[in-house]
């Protein structure tokens, strides 16, 4: 019994540590999105870190505009990049935990 608990702490520290070398990479995933129409460019990694914005020249001209274009794409690409990044850690956490009856953390 001791030696399965030795164990299966030995694995929850490799899967700690594989959920941490995910998150370095997921600073290297970028996630870009664009406005409708293209005026508006923002690119972010999967651990949501702002990388980039591009702004046409014509929202600069409007201020409440320019704002209302940077809150939705902000936001759509900040959902793009969470889902992302809840997909890949899930995947390493999941692949480390113990098989426990009853405890279906991620499915």
């Amino acid at each position: 019994m001791f030696g399965d608990m030795m164990n299966m702490m030995g694995k929850l520290k490799e899967t700690q540590q594989k959920v941490e070398d995910t998150k370095k990479r997921l600073d290297t995933v970028l996630i870009d999105q664009a406005s409708h129409d293209n005026k508006l460019k923002v690119t972010l990694t999967a651990n949501r870190t702002i990388k980039s914005i591009a702004i046409d020249d014509a929202l600069l001209e409007d201020k409440e505009q320019l704002e209302d274009y940077l809150i939705l794409t902000l936001n759509k690409a900040i959902e793009k990049a969470t889902s992302v990044n809840e997909t890949e850690i899930a995947a390493v956490a999941k692949e480390g935990i113990p098989n426990i009856p009853g405890l279906d953390l991620f499915k």
